[in-house]
């Protein structure tokens, strides 16, 4: 596997080419749930800046038929973190959030599946979903899977009071740190 790159859908490509417990260390950045479209911007040939740009993502998640596919997928998995989605989803309702709760829960089940007996998770998120990411890890990994919450502040960065937010600016991400097996590391 090593010297590989896959491109497309994360699950299709978990599902289809990742053996189960083939993987030491999954660093894992996803989109925030920030609600935004997040472009390519191109330099001209002369180097100078240019007009032209793609768009890479677009981190707005909504309840539609692939949230539903995702949820179906989980409350058929055979993960323990089945009961707390369908608590999650009675809570919530049919929301962006959900949405992005499910997108999230399907794939880091597939991600555990993946990670070897000893192997170690880290996800980056922030906080506006940090919370719900982190009970649903929880369900996945138990925990006593769980090592630290690590705290990253940014250094230069673009807090969001500077980008218009009307509360509180943050200014920090949050990386969840967890193994597999509750010994590994101890």
């Amino acid at each position: 596997m090593a010297g590989k790159l896959y491109f497309g859908d994360n699950l299709h490509v978990l599902r289809q080419n990742i053996k189960s417990e083939s993987i030491d260390l999954i660093y894992l950045d996803p989109p925030f749930n920030s609600n935004a479209n997040y472009n390519i911007l191109f330099k001209s040939p002369t180097g100078q800046k240019s007009q032209a740009q793609i768009e890479a993502f677009d981190d707005t998640w909504h309840w539609g038929i692939v949230a539903e596919e995702a949820y179906d997928d989980i409350m058929h998995s055979g993960s323990r973190v089945t009961s707390l989605i369908r608590a999650l989803r009675n809570s919530l309702g049919d929301n962006d959030m959900m949405a992005y709760i499910t997108m999230m829960a399907v794939r880091l089940i597939e991600l555990h599946r993946v990670l070897k007996a000893h192997g170690s998770l880290y996800l980056h998120c922030d906080p506006t979903a940090s919370h719900y990411l982190k009970i649903v890890l929880d369900g996945i990994f138990s925990p006593y899977g769980f090592r630290t919450e690590i705290s990253w502040k940014r250094s230069s960065a673009h807090n969001d009071a500077k980008q218009g937010r009307k509360q509180y600016g943050n200014i920090r991400d949050v990386i969840f740190y967890y193994t597999k097996h509750p010994s590994a590391w101890t």
